[in-house]
């Protein structure tokens, strides 16, 4: 079964059960209406996952709250590119890599839209140094392994919005950034999964930033160094990644820690992950570890 955009959610009024399925409204922002309190209906599939949707069952559901598209099972490691906006790069003045720049962030780093929190871990909050980074995610619909770029986007399911949280004291303290990267929550997807169908040239995206309605990060996709299929491509050789993968693009320019003054997050901000269009806002609000 094809589908277009697909959410996965709990409905409302019953916390026993997961559903997946395509919005009514085939227009509509999930997220934003979900985070105005708006009653969002959900024609329910006979699946229940993104990589086996099934079919539409007839049934109508209300969204009660918004899950990540998939599970930590699913994703299993999630692969991060780092430094591919050509404009990021001028703002860390850093050099336009020759090759990507990959990174890893475990399943326990999956997080779910708002409601849900967003935890900085007390490891972070000792230095204050909680970042955002919006990002496009790519979710593969099938195992994939030494794959050409001109064949790689064969490969992609489809397209939603990651938030790759950041502690950057511990970013800068190391060469390698799985530690500062991979904290519980600190990769929050959603709202929707949009189709590669519907979705056929990421460069006509466009990716926001926006805390606490001040937006700190925009740029069009086409800023970015790699596109998606070398992207996968690269991932792909000698690797086997397996259907349900996900791979994060990298961030534009913008990040928290570049500003001046700095806009780090801190407990009670409200993130968003803005992109249009299809895929819609990915909403975060932070709390501090307990």
């Amino acid at each position: 079964m094809s589908f277009q955009r697909l959410v996965r959610f709990v409905p409302k009024g019953d916390d026993s059960q997961v559903l997946l399925g395509e919005p009514v409204d085939s227009t509509l922002d999930i997220g934003v209406a979900v985070r105005k309190g708006e009653d969002v209906e959900v024609k329910v599939f006979s699946g229940a996952s993104v990589l086996a949707p099934g079919s539409p069952t007839g049934q109508v559901a209300v969204i009660g709250r918004i899950l990540s598209p998939l599970t930590q099972q699913e994703v299993g490691t999630i692969r991060c590119i780092g430094l591919n906006y050509k404009k990021h790069a001028e703002e860390a003045k850093m050099t336009i890599p020759d090759i990507p720049t990959l990174f890893l962030k475990p399943a326990t780093s999956l997080g779910d839209p708002w409601p849900a929190p967003t935890v900085i871990p007390k490891h972070t909050l000792a230095t204050d140094t909680a970042d955002y980074e919006s990002e496009l995610a790519i979710v593969l619909g099938r195992e994939t392994k030494n794959v050409s770029v001109e064949d790689a986007l064969d490969y992609v399911l489809g397209y939603t919005a990651a938030n790759d949280i950041s502690s950057r004291a511990a970013q800068f303290a190391q060469t390698q950034w799985c530690y500062s990267k991979g904290f519980d929550g600190a990769c929050p997807l959603g709202p929707t999964l949009v189709s590669s169908k519907v979705i056929t040239d990421a460069g006509n995206l466009q990716l926001r930033g926006i805390k606490n309605g001040k937006v700190l990060q925009d740029s069009p996709l086409t800023d970015l160094i790699f596109s998606v299929a070398e992207v996968v491509s690269f991932c792909s050789q000698g690797t086997t990644l397996p259907a349900g993968t996900v791979i994060i693009t990298g961030t534009p320019a913008g990040v928290g820690m570049a500003k001046n003054p700095k806009e780090l997050l801190h407990e009670g901000d409200e993130f968003v992950v803005e992109i249009l269009p299809h895929i819609g806002s990915l909403y975060n609000v932070m709390e501090n570890e307990k």
